[in-house]
């Protein structure tokens, strides 16, 4: 049982880098930097995927951190056309699956908070670094949606990438000193791609003008 929970859960990262690996290559293709549809649809998939693996660990952490990104990739998704044409029952499953598993692990979050807040391995100092590196790594797609609504199209625009780029060095340090390789690695592809896309950005910025 527990390899097929991990199993689920690795697969979900998967999907995390593939998005961050596709919505690369296309950018640099376009010579610009793009939201492309398979961005979103893999986000979704891998969230999803998440909220799953953390069910069935009961971990409250894990839920709580892909509930807020969840819907903003429901939300891309709408904007890009993806939403609308999918059959009632799957928009009601992808809907409330989030809001169930939130509730049926907000029962283990009394043992969460006693887990989080004294544990002997991670120094409350640390604890708090790599909260807020977390934080601010969720933070970056509420700043993504808030961009998108104004100005009414899915974008991933040049603080998005800052957000993902000085979140994931923070996450990317803490998981140097907890010695934490799966962070360093998962993190690591990641920061390539952030500074490439800003890159890319800043090289298409004039022609915008």
């Amino acid at each position: 049982m527990n390899f097929l929970i991990y199993a689920i859960g690795f697969l979900a990262q998967g999907f995390f880098s593939a998005r961050i690996l596709v919505q690369w290559l296309m950018s640099e293709r376009a010579h610009r930097v793009l939201s492309p549809t398979l961005f979103w649809v893999l986000s979704i998939i891998g969230s999803y995927l998440l909220c799953v693996y953390g069910f069935l660990r009961h971990d409250f952490a894990i839920v709580l951190g892909q509930f807020i990104s969840y819907y903003v990739y429901l939300w891309n998704l709408k904007a890009k056309g993806v939403w609308c044409p999918l059959h009632g029952v799957w928009k009601v499953v992808l809907l409330l699956t989030p809001v169930v598993v939130m509730l049926y692990v907000a029962g283990d979050a009394g043992r969460f908070a006693a887990d989080f807040f004294h544990n002997d391995k991670v120094p409350m100092w640390l604890l708090v670094y790599g909260s807020a590196g977390q934080v601010i790594f969720t933070l970056r797609f509420l700043y993504q949606y808030y961009v998108s609504r104004r100005t009414g199209h899915s974008e991933l625009p040049a603080g998005f990438w800052l957000l993902s780029l000085f979140g994931s060095l923070l996450i990317v340090s803490y998981a140097i000193v907890r010695l934490d390789p799966v962070l360093i690695v998962g993190q690591s592809f990641g920061l390539v791609a952030y500074t490439r896309n800003l890159m890319i950005g800043w090289k298409t910025r004039p022609s915008r003008r």
